[in-house]
């Protein structure tokens, strides 16, 4: 049973026992003509058939709608009966609470990554971001794919079903105190409808997205993305690659892929440097001799890169240097220059 169905069931079944409360009362209101409390009593104790006695001698006509009350109420409350006791034995209903607990726990995430679309790339996205210590909220609509992956069972990973089109889908995954949201939704359309609606309900979001087609690449960046990616087109120059460059690309592969927790590319944004390490030039930090790890490239404040930067360039606020080494050489470089 869909947590959509158990939603329904469960407020079918409300609104039925409402129904027959409120007819009952206002059917000994005006054949009786019985006071709230007194109608609001006749109609309980004829429900629940519990055999009480009368507020006054029923007329006729009272009978007679004290008989249709009661044949009424049985066959309501054997529906609410059947659709509580199928809720409770039911095995989504585990995942029905689960969701519902999960959702509270959402509201409360900050600086969260999004992940709208649990297919292929969603599911290689959420892998890596994992990996590197990420909290994740999941967004799938597809019923089957939240049962068969046991969300609940990672840390630091969430699930929303529903529609990532849909706002109030994006507000249940607090997108207004995200960090970042990554679109791979399968069609296009939709991932531009998911980036609008991101980036209206939180101007600062990073935003990448997933394309198909090379005309999507500017509408999804005038709809808001910060980045597109198009998976055909690396998978193109991935296998020419293999072809021209086999080592180079299993070097870097190895870094960024496979290498797991053995070594790493890490952006080190420099106003996280004590002030009087500003001006200073690259040779000045000597970080290869302090950490053991090697600075590869850096970022200018004007967006400008330099890959395998001299010694001599100089560290200036609004930059980051790109450093290659393993998790032990980078945590050393972070303590080491916060000190």
């Amino acid at each position: 049973m869909e947590i959509r169905k158990l939603r329904r069931r469960v407020l079918v079944s409300v609104v039925a026992l409402f129904t027959i409360v409120l007819t009952g009362i206002t059917g000994y209101m005006l054949i009786e003509g019985y006071s709230f409390k007194d109608a609001l009593y006749m109609t309980v104790i004829t429900i629940s058939t519990v055999g009480f006695g009368l507020v006054h001698p029923l007329t006729p006509f009272g009978t007679y709608f004290t008989v249709f009350l009661i044949i009424i109420s049985f066959v309501l409350i054997a529906f609410v009966l059947q659709s509580l006791i199928s809720i409770l034995i039911d095995t989504d209903f585990r995942l029905f609470i689960k969701r519902l607990r999960m959702e509270k726990l959402v509201r409360r995430l900050k600086d969260h990554v999004i992940v709208c679309g649990y297919g292929k790339n969603g599911h290689h996205a959420v892998e890596e971001l994992l990996l590197h210590g990420e909290i994740v909220v999941v967004i799938e609509r597809d019923h089957s794919v939240i049962t068969q992956h046991e969300f609940h069972k990672k840390e630091n990973l969430y699930f929303i079903e529903g529609d990532a089109t849909d706002d109030d889908i994006l507000q249940s995954a607090n997108v207004q105190k995200a960090k970042a949201l990554i679109a791979t939704l399968p069609t296009d359309a939709d991932n531009v409808f998911v980036v609008l609606s991101a980036r209206e309900l939180n101007p600062s979001l990073l935003i990448i997205s997933r394309a198909s087609d090379e005309q999507s690449d500017s509408k999804l960046r005038r709809a808001g993305a910060n980045f597109v990616i198009m998976p055909d087109h690396i998978g193109g120059h991935r296998m020419g690659k293999l072809v021209s460059q086999p080592d180079v690309l299993e070097f870097l592969d190895y870094i960024m892929v496979k290498s797991g927790n053995t070594v790493n590319i890490e952006s080190i944004p420099c106003e996280k440097l004590p002030r009087e390490y500003m001006g200073k030039t690259i040779g000045e930090l000597d970080i290869r001799r302090n950490t053991g790890a090697n600075v590869v490239g850096l970022k200018l404040n004007d967006g400008t890169y330099i890959f395998n930067p001299s010694p001599n360039e100089r560290i200036e606020p609004g930059s980051r240097l790109f450093v290659l080494g393993t998790p032990e050489q980078i945590e050393k470089l972070i303590k080491l220059y916060k000190s």
